[in-house]
């Protein structure tokens, strides 16, 4: 699966030879840490690096956390995705349909058109995306791959800048993952309109390694 099988919003300089990959959730609070990390690591890379983003929304555990992935493509499609994908990161304390309405008003977009059934019409490329990320063996968020190879370190700058200069996965092995794992998530577009789950005391941001549904 290369990242040209599925229609992907790209960050930073198009022709870049280094491609990172991720795999995200925007209810996820690892998704929330990794994100301004891998922004640096592509605004210093001297147009060296691009962002690809897909949708991983773990429904089982994040109930907005599909709703809100509609919600930025539904915003991309009115040429925003990025600033909507920041600002639901940033936000990501509330993501119900009120909120992510207010925050497409916030950025100067149609704030109907990013929710209900109006952005229903994006569940086609979320799911792609899912797809995506089960054929590679995606299990959790974030995912994140750097020409697609599986980078299983932690999502640090520093730590990314040395594999993207070292050609390494940071796995020590060969950076592969069982696709099965991943596979065995079954997917289904049905909104969810479940009180918000609390998070728990080893779910806060303070520990990059850690991932949302594995």
């Amino acid at each position: 699966m290369t990242a040209r099988d599925v229609a992907d919003h790209v960050l930073g300089n198009p022709d870049a030879a280094v491609t990172l990959l991720e795999y995200g959730d925007y209810e996820c609070p690892y998704c929330a840490a990794a994100a301004p990390v891998l922004r640096r690591v592509v605004d210093e890379s001297g147009g060296q690096v691009r962002l690809l983003f897909r949708n991983f929304p773990i429904a089982d555990r994040h109930p907005y956390a599909l709703t809100a992935a509609l919600a930025a493509e539904a915003a991309a499609d009115q040429g925003a995705f990025w600033e909507m994908h920041e600002l639901l990161f940033a936000r990501q304390e509330r993501l119900d349909d009120a909120a992510l309405r207010a925050y497409a008003e916030e950025l100067g977009l149609d704030g109907s058109r990013v929710v209900g059934e109006a952005a229903q019409a994006f569940g086609d490329k979320v799911e792609a995306d899912f797809a995506a990320g089960l054929a590679a063996g995606v299990g959790g968020t974030p995912t994140v791959f750097i020409d697609g190879r599986l980078w299983s370190g932690r999502v640090e700058a520093g730590a990314l800048r040395r594999a993207i200069m070292n050609g390494s996965n940071g796995s020590g092995a060969d950076g592969r993952r069982d696709p099965r794992a991943g596979r065995q998530r079954r997917w289904s577009l049905g909104l969810r309109r479940a009180q918000r789950e609390p998070l728990t005391e080893d779910a806060e941001q303070n520990h990059p390694g850690d991932r949302c549904g594995d």
